[in-house]
């Protein structure tokens, strides 16, 4: 272990790490530039971007030390995410992030990707999506030139700061959307700090599996083994311990089990009692040892849940409100305040006690559900972050009263855009196409990304919230898991949703999948568009009706929208109304996944299979929301929408 240097070691070949060397960690910085992402001209719009990305990085909201910020469109576009130790307070991460852009800028010079760490915040930039992406590459170890001692139980000291480590790997995957960070110390029989942190647009999940890569031999084993101090850096976590107090606060205080006792002395004996002796002893000796291997696991599972329970306590209380707070949030739920009412019951606007203003759901009180299994649904739902969708603030549990809170979106739905025949003007080309890619984001995130596969099912414009920048937020992905249904995971004998957005194997027999989604969105696309309603269209011809002869004629810009046929990306709408009808195919198999999707929609240089004739549903089937699968009328008009509640349903991944 004599390095001059410390060691730094590179998962992948592609990235270009830059060493600085430094005999004290506090003075560490440590950058990467993306080889593969290529460079960009010094006067660039991108070089551009960049600078004005970097001016105004320091101006952004502290919100706890994580920045999110984008400047510039598509291909110029530069997405950075910077994040600041936990312990530390405002004016060290502001500190900390003047100075790390400032090297970022001389250590990758003209690269359009890199990363840079210092001691207290990381901050890293792309011309591509970064945010809510979990990544464990380039990653790096280091540790100080003059801390390279090694305790004196190697294994007892690793054994004690796996504990430890993943410990706190619970507690900060269990953080919410704005902090996922933890920090601790073991007190006996090694004394060890250590910290771990997500980038808080994580879930849970991708927290969880961040910090474990950190953790791993690959990672940690190979390069902090027999240490008493290390650092794992990775984009989207880090972690650290020392045996040395390196934290401003400790979190928690961790006892790991206790080492297992001495093995019992050898017997002694003569003659033939001595191989009795033996055996007797040896399988006592085994016995022993099964027994105790048992006990540490069932201490340690124990352990475990506690953790688990007492977070899911924290995360709960932190989220519940009483009545009386909403009650007056909303001046009692007053007529003025109401902002719709949806399937599932009235929703209001409100204004929390700290300024906050939030849209409270008043659930009817048809739920059958009991408290405890209202509040885990709750739950569930708020361990769903993603910027393209609604977040839950919070929730209400008192008497007959359910009532959930969500982030006040202030522009409202999409519907009330595109089909006006004035707002829709706001939406030029540029905007519509951002709004499109949003929601392939959003519900791509609940298909592949979330702890567990949610099907919307009742995806459609009234559906689509846009917040102040017109970013597109999915909202009810949730709702319906609070009732009872009966249905079961990919068949259902109730049809809920809207008509016009439904897919054909959904209405005809009950069938959902992701694919069912997709159809969805394919209808919603071509109704960005177009600007047009889905229902009826041109001299009684529906829009998909419409959509497909105009393709086939090779008129496709015949659906565009007239407000946009003076935009020079016409052929980038004619790619989306292509994707759409995609989408629409009435085989199931042939249309594409969400993540092909969102690949398509940022590359529009992928060559399109061509699309088959779409379900034209709005001439061939026809259920009532309250009918059930077997009861089906055919070649009849659909009407345009009935039902307001989307419904769920969650497999674990």
């Amino acid at each position: 272990m004599g390095f001059s240097v410390l060691f730094l070691f590179i998962i992948s070949s592609a990235f270009h790490i830059n060493l600085t060397s430094s005999a004290d960690i506090a003075d560490d910085f440590r950058s990467s530039c993306d080889g593969s992402n290529g460079d960009f001209i010094a006067n660039s719009t991108y070089k551009d971007n960049l600078n004005l990305l970097f001016s105004n990085l320091s101006d952004q909201d502290y919100n706890h030390g994580f920045y999110n910020v984008s400047v510039g469109q598509s291909p110029d576009q530069v997405n950075a995410i910077a994040l600041c130790r936990g312990d530390q307070n405002e004016d060290i991460c502001r500190s900390c992030l003047k100075n790390t852009t400032a090297a970022l800028q001389q250590t990758c010079p003209n690269k359009t990707e890199a990363i840079g760490w210092s001691t207290f915040c990381t901050l890293r930039y792309s011309n591509r999506q970064i945010y809510g992406v979990m990544e464990a590459d380039p990653s790096a170890a280091i540790w100080r030139t003059d801390n390279l001692s090694k305790p004196s139980d190697p294994d007892g000291f690793n054994q004690t700061l796996s504990f430890l480590l993943k410990n706190l790997s619970t507690r900060a995957a269990a953080g919410d959307h704005n902090f996922k960070c933890a920090t601790g110390v073991t007190v006996k029989p090694d004394k060890i700090y250590a910290l771990v942190q997500c980038t808080p647009d994580l879930s849970q999940q991708n927290c969880s599996d961040c910090l474990e890569k950190a953790m791993s031999n690959e990672r940690m084993g190979s390069s902090c083994y027999r240490l008493t101090g290390c650092r794992i850096l990775q984009p989207s976590c880090n972690l650290r311990y020392e045996i040395d107090k390196f934290v401003d606060s400790v979190d928690v205080t961790v006892e790991p089990p206790p080492p297992p006792p001495p093995p019992p002395p050898s017997p002694e004996g003569k003659g033939n009692s001595t191989s009795t002796a033996i055996i007797i002893s040896t399988v006592a000796s085994l016995l022993g040892v099964l027994l105790l291997v048992l006990w540490i696991f069932l201490r340690k599972r124990k352990a475990k849940e506690t953790v688990e329970t007492t977070e899911e306590m924290i995360v709960a209380e932190s989220l519940q409100y009483n009545f009386a707070t909403v009650q007056a949030a909303t001046n009692n739920f007053n007529d003025q305040n109401k902002l719709g009412q949806g399937g599932f019951g009235a929703v209001y606007k409100g204004r929390l006690s700290n300024g906050q203003d939030v849209a409270v759901k008043r659930l009817s009180r048809s739920s059958k559900q009991g408290d405890t299994e209202f509040k885990n649904e709750v739950l569930s739902m708020a361990k769903l972050q993603h910027r393209n969708l609604v977040r839950l603030v919070g929730f209400c549990l008192e008497g007959n009263e359910r009532l959930l809170i969500y982030e006040f979106v202030p522009n409202l739905s999409l519907d009330q855009f595109i089909f006006d025949p004035i707002k829709r003007e706001q939406l030029d080309w540029e905007r519509r196409y951002k709004i499109i890619l949003d929601i392939a984001r959003g519900l791509n995130y609940l298909h592949e990304e979330s702890r567990v596969r949610i099907i919307h099912r009742d995806l459609k414009a009234s559906n689509i919230l846009l917040d102040e920048d017109m970013k597109a937020k999915i909202a009810d992905f949730g709702t319906a898991r609070l009732f009872a249904r009966d249905e079961t995971q990919g068949n259902t004998s109730k049809i809920v949703g809207t008509y016009g957005y439904m897919a054909p194997e959904y209405i005809i027999y009950g069938h959902f999948s992701a694919k069912s989604d997709v159809f969805s969105f394919g209808v919603l696309m071509l109704e960005i568009v177009s600007g047009q309603r889905n229902s009826w269209f041109v001299d009684g011809e529906a829009l998909l009706n419409h959509a497909w002869k105009n393709w086939t004629e090779g008129t496709a810009s015949n659906l565009i929208d007239p407000t946009l046929r003076n935009d020079s990306r016409i052929n980038q709408m004619t790619i989306c109304i292509h994707l759409g009808l995609l989408c629409v195919q009435e085989t199931v198999a042939d249309r594409p996944t969400m993540g092909s999707i969102v690949h398509i929609l940022n590359d529009n240089s992928t060559t399109l299979p061509v699309p088959s004739k779409p379900a034209f549903l709005v001439h061939t089937t026809v259920v009532s929301s309250n009918t059930s699968s077997s009861q089906r009328l055919r070649d009849k008009p659909l009407p345009s929408t009935k039902n307001d509640a989307s419904i769920t349903e969650p497999y674990p991944r």
